[in-house]
């Protein structure tokens, strides 16, 4: 049991950890579709949602603090679900099915990552190899 979610911790870290070296690397790219898409301040946004990435999925990664990892998670995917995949403002069915599937995408790593903030707040360091219990009791 360790040993695979010790492997899901991998694979569902290296998503996030990808996105943040993309939020650092294209910092200007990515704050101009951000603007374009309506987030304020978007130069500033980019930075702080990498940090959340990177900081989220270190966190889960190596276990540790991984309820709060998850939780930095959960708080980047929402308000990117929201504000970078609002399908509902577009007209053209294509884009609007495109948005559909990234906000649809992002909502279930939310609730995902919620899942795991709950497993990781209530078995502590016995689940999956981590380096530190939860900094959450539930």
């Amino acid at each position: 049991m360790n040993v695979a979610v010790l492997i899901g911790r991998i694979l569902f870290a290296a998503l996030f950890l990808g996105s943040a070296f993309g939020h650092f690397t294209q910092r200007k790219q990515m704050a101009e579709y951000a603007g374009y898409k309506g987030v304020p301040v978007p130069g500033l946004s980019v930075l702080a949602s990498g940090v959340l990435l990177l900081a989220g999925g270190l966190s889960v990664l190596l276990g540790v603090w991984a309820d709060l990892g998850s939780l930095l998670l959960v708080v980047f995917l929402v308000p990117a679900a929201l504000l970078m995949h609002a399908f509902w403002k577009e007209s053209d069915p294509q884009v609007k099915q495109q948005e559909m599937i990234n906000f649809n995408k992002d909502i279930g790593l939310a609730g995902a990552a919620l899942m795991l903030f709950a497993f990781f707040s209530h078995v502590g360091g016995d689940l999956g190899l981590t380096l530190t219990g939860p900094l959450f009791h539930i």
